[in-house]
C-alpha cells in the first residue's frame, strides 16, 4: 500500500491516516512499522495484538485485540472511509470494527482464491463487509460481483504492488550484496514459504520439502524471508534458521527485507521458490521464474513464468531444474503480467475521491436457474 498512501498524502482533496497493527509492530517479525515511518508517514494509531504465539486460540485472541484496538482508533480518528488490503486475520477484525462503527470499507485484492489457506475465507468475508472493491484482474472483478456486490462498486485497477516495481530504486548486484551482507552466487534462489493453514496433512510440508530440495543444491545462494504470523509459522522459522546455519555464507534469512531490497533481490534472482502471493504477482512482472509449491495458492491466476510443484522434495527439485533450463529462461522476457499494469495506486486514489461514503449498499442478485 506504500504508493497508494503516497498518492493519498499528496492529494489536497484527501487526508491520510495510518493505522499500524499485526506484524508491523512485532519485533520478532521485523518491526516493519519503522519502514513505514522511514518512508515519511506518521503513524496515527498503533494497535498491538500480541503475536507471541501462533496457536489457533492465540490467533483468535489476537483478532479480538485487533477489533478492540481498531474500534478505539476509529472513535479517536473519526475516518470517513477505511481502506484495507488482502486477507490477513487482523484485517478481518479491523473490517468488522469499521462496519459496526458505520465506517465504509474499501477493499483491495478481493475476489482472489487461495484454497490452501484460511486466508481464502477471510478475504471473501472482508469482501462482504466492504462497500467498494478495487480488484487486480477481470476474473476477480466478476467473482466479487458473483458474491452479490453491485458492479458499479467493483473496479479492476490492477495490483498496487506493480507500482513498487515501476518506481523501484534499482540497486546494482554489488550494492545488493552489501545491503544483504552476503555474496550472491549462481543460481540465486529467493525463498518464501508460509504454512498451508488448510492443508490436509502437515501445514509445514511445503516449507520442509523446499528446504530438503535446496539442501540438494549445495552451490546455490539462498535468501529466505520469514513466513507470515500464521499457525505453524514459528516452527517453520526454526527450520529455516537451521538450514541457514548449515549453509554458512551461502544463505541468509530475514524477518523482512523491505521493499527496495526485496524487489531488487527478486529481480536479480534466478528463481523465486515457495508459496507466497508475491511470487505470482511481482515475480512475473519482473520476468523472474517462480516455482510455486503445494496448494496454498491453488486458484490464483498464474503467468507462464510459474511452475507448480507438489510439496515433495523430488518434485520441487525437478521444477527448479525446469525453471533454470535454457529453454524456460529464454521465454521469461516475454512473460505477460496477469495482474494489470503499473498505475493501480493512482487509479484507486482517484476513485476514492468519488465514492459515496454512506455505510449502506444493496445486494446484487445475478439471475440464474436454481
Amino acid at each position: 500500500m506504500r504508493w497508494l498512501m503516497k498518492e493519498i498524502a499528496a492529494d489536497p482533496a484527501l487526508r491520510l491516516q495510518v493505522l499500524a497493527t499485526g506484524a508491523h509492530l512485532a519485533p520478532g517479525l521485523g518491526m516493519t512499522v519503522r519502514e513505514i515511518e522511514a518512508d515519511g508517514f506518521a503513524i496515527d494509531a498503533r494497535v498491538p495484538i500480541a503475536l507471541d504465539s501462533d496457536e489457533p486460540a492465540a490467533i483468535a485472541r489476537s483478532m479480538g485485540l485487533a477489533a478492540a484496538g481498531v474500534a478505539d482508533a476509529i472513535v479517536r480518528l473519526a475516518p470517513d472511509l477505511m481502506v484495507v488490503l488482502g486477507d490477513r486475520y487482523e484485517i478481518l477484525a479491523a473490517a468488522a470494527a469499521a462496519v459496526v462503527a458505520r465506517v465504509p470499507l474499501a477493499h483491495i485484492h478481493g475476489g482472489e482464491v487461495t484454497e490452501g489457506a484460511y486466508d481464502d475465507a477471510i478475504r471473501h468475508a472482508i469482501t462482504k463487509l466492504a462497500h467498494w472493491h478495487f480488484v487486480a484482474a477481470e476474473p476477480y472483478r466478476k467473482r466479487v460481483v458473483q458474491m452479490g456486490e453491485p458492479p458499479q462498486r467493483v473496479f479492476n485497477c490492477g495490483a498496487p504492488a506493480l507500482d513498487g516495481i515501476a518506481r523501484l530504486e534499482r540497486l546494482t548486484r554489488g550494492e545488493l550484496e552489501t545491503a544483504l551482507g552476503m555474496r550472491l552466487g549462481r543460481p540465486l534462489v529467493l525463498a518464501t514459504c508460509h504454512p498451508e493453514t488448510l492443508a490436509r496433512g502437515d501445514p509445514l510440508a511445503a516449507g520442509r520439502a523446499l528446504i530438503v530440495a535446496l539442501e540438494r543444491m549445495p552451490h546455490a545462494s539462498v535468501v529466505f524471508t520469514y513466513p507470515n504470523a500464521d499457525t505453524g509459522g514459528r516452527a517453520l522459522i526454526e527450520a529455516i534458521e537451521r538450514f541457514v546455519a548449515r549453509r554458512g555464507d551461502a544463505a541468509r534469512a530475514f524477518a523482512s527485507l523491505g521493499q527496495v531490497r526485496y524487489l531488487n533481490l527478486m529481480r536479480e534472482a534466478d528463481l523465486v521458490a515457495g508459496n507466497s502471493s508475491s511470487a505470482l504477482v511481482e515475480a512475473p512482472a519482473l520476468g523472474t521464474a517462480t516455482v510455486n509449491i503445494g496448494e496454498r495458492q491453488h486458484g490464483r491466476l498464474k503467468a507462464s513464468s510459474v511452475i507448480d510443484a507438489p510439496a515433495e522434495p523430488d518434485a520441487i527439485g525437478r521444477a527448479i531444474q525446469s525453471a533454470l533450463s535454457p529453454a524456460f529462461r529464454e521465454r521469461l522476457p516475454r512473460t505477460v503480467s496477469l495482474y494489470g499494469e503499473p498505475g493501480a495506486s493512482a487509479r484507486i486514489k482517484d476513485l476514492l475521491k468519488t465514492v459515496d461514503i454512506a455505510a449502506r449498499k444493496a445486494f446484487f442478485d445475478i439471475e440464474h436457474p436454481c
